[in-house]
């Protein structure tokens, strides 16, 4: 078997591998998602290029994955000025700001006319596999801020490719790397097993195929989340339907339900979250979905039947479910960026300055201080994590928050201090606050009473800007 073909594009014409002065590379960006895309308008608007790499075959790969799903952020906060700006010259209309668009919506309407309008500063199916500073890996320290980066990709056809960055901003998100069903933060044992009846993604119950496999069966739906919220409230809707008599949810939480369990209804900021969390509620009050609370998941097990069995680090075995839905969050994949000197939080692994706003072991409410680059920096000076990359293991982000981080980040490359200083964002607030958001009590209660992180003077909240009730709300 040939090796890969191995493209180098900084040699010159003797053949003799040189790296160009930093100040002629371009910024390389990973991820053509909400944050990625918007970076690059950002660099454009400032003169300077950007390079996009993006590992799947369009614009939004990973918000492609949910189309089927409603976000709760209206299309007034899912657009970037700077792209906004970009996309005005194309004929581009912007969506009704006061409307609520599908995943599809949002990637085919925005993300992809956007990724066409930056043309061939974005590219498609190319993979990055290493980050570093070209001739210096993680350890050597002499020199080492003059070098450019060096960013390793590989193409869908096989190709590998070395290119040369001034500063490399990692927008690629979490998608890819969703957390297991395990209650210790690791698979469960015959977790990998049972594969064929698990998914990790909020299924979409519209598609025929899809539909069958859940209708009329009993299905384990693990998670606290808005997703989690989706996952039953479509379950109940199906068990209304005709097609789907017979479905029940069962619903594994880590914890206990409180006050706070189903987000903050009436009082959230944006209604169509705090509707998702009503329907989640009703879902389990009218009994289309079974609460079984303080369960942490330490096997799957098949039965007679090949129908599975969870069972708890306290050793209760459930009764047998055909499918498992597994919303327990997402983690950042770090693998690529091992030679770059990275300053990450040892629980949440995101930036230490960012992560004790959205630690979830100290609040619930989701309420974060402004925040941009100083907050996003490293010890390696010209990289950044942004976006869901940039909260680690926390849960939930706005798109505006990634807006404004980007923002922020491009202008402090540039240069620019006084602008990206200037951090100002007010978010919606979820209307939940107190308590300790990761309390693993079952019958802790949880009220606005108990404290908690919404007393601080905070003006930017991290709430989940994706995926709300496949149906809307």
């Amino acid at each position: 078997m040939l090796a890969p073909q191995v493209i180098d594009r900084c040699r010159n014409r003797q053949g003799v591998a040189v790296k160009p002065a930093t100040t002629e590379l371009p910024v390389v960006v990973i991820g053509a998602g909400p944050a990625g895309l918007a970076a690059a308008a950002h660099l454009v608007d400032r003169g300077i290029e950007p390079l996009v790499l993006e590992a799947g075959p369009a614009a939004g790969a990973a918000v492609r994955d949910w189309s089927h799903m409603r976000l709760f952020s209206t299309w007034g906060e899912l657009t970037d000025p700077a792209a906004e700006k970009l996309l005005a010259p194309t004929g581009w209309t912007r969506p009704d700001p006061t409307t609520y668009p599908s995943g599809g919506d949002w990637a085919e309407q925005y993300l992809q006319p956007l990724a066409d309008a930056l043309g061939d500063k974005v590219r498609f199916g190319t993979m990055v596999t290493g980050v570093s500073r070209a001739g210096r890996d993680r350890i050597v320290d002499a020199d080492r801020e003059t070098q450019p980066f060096v960013v390793h990709v590989a193409h869908a056809d096989g190709r590998e490719e070395r290119l040369f960055a001034r500063a490399v901003i990692d927008a690629s998100g979490t998608w890819t790397t969703p957390s297991p069903a395990g209650g210790s933060g690791l698979p469960a044992l015959g977790e990998k097993a049972a594969a064929d009846r698990i998914t990790y993604r909020v299924p979409d119950l519209k598609d025929p195929a899809v539909r069958a496999r859940y209708a009329g069966k009993r299905t384990a739906v693990i998670g606290s989340g808005a997703s989690a919220f989706t996952a039953l409230a479509d379950l109940a809707d199906l068990a209304k339907s005709d097609d789907g008599t017979g479905t029940k949810a069962v619903w594994i939480l880590r914890r206990g339900i409180s006050g706070s369990t189903f987000g903050g209804g009436e009082a959230d900021q944006l209604p169509a979250r705090g509707a998702l969390g009503l329907a989640a509620k009703a879902a389990v009050g009218d009994g289309y979905a079974e609460a079984v609370t303080g369960f942490r998941t330490e096997a799957i097990e098949r039965d007679s039947d090949g129908r599975l069995v969870l069972v708890g680090e306290d050793g209760r075995r459930l009764q047998p479910v055909d499918e498992v839905i597994v919303l327990t969050g997402f983690r950042p994949d770090l693998s690529f960026l091992s030679e770059v000197r990275l300053n990450l939080d040892e629980r949440l692994q995101a930036p230490v300055e960012l992560a004790p706003l959205i630690d979830p072991n100290q609040h619930s409410c989701g309420t974060v201080y402004p925040h941009g680059h100083r907050e996003l920096s490293h010890p390696e000076h010209g990289i950044y994590l942004v976006g869901m990359k940039s909260y680690g293991r926390a849960p939930t982000f706005l798109a505006m928050t990634g807006y404004e981080q980007v923002r922020s980040v491009t202008a402090a490359i540039a240069g620019d201090l006084d602008s990206a200083d200037r951090v100002e964002l007010t978010l919606p607030e979820t209307g939940v606050c107190g308590g300790a958001g990761l309390f693993d009590a079952p019958d802790a209660a949880q009220s606005s009473e108990d404290g908690g992180c919404c007393g601080a003077p905070a003006t930017l909240q991290n709430g989940i800007g994706v995926p709300a009730a496949s149906g809307g709300c």
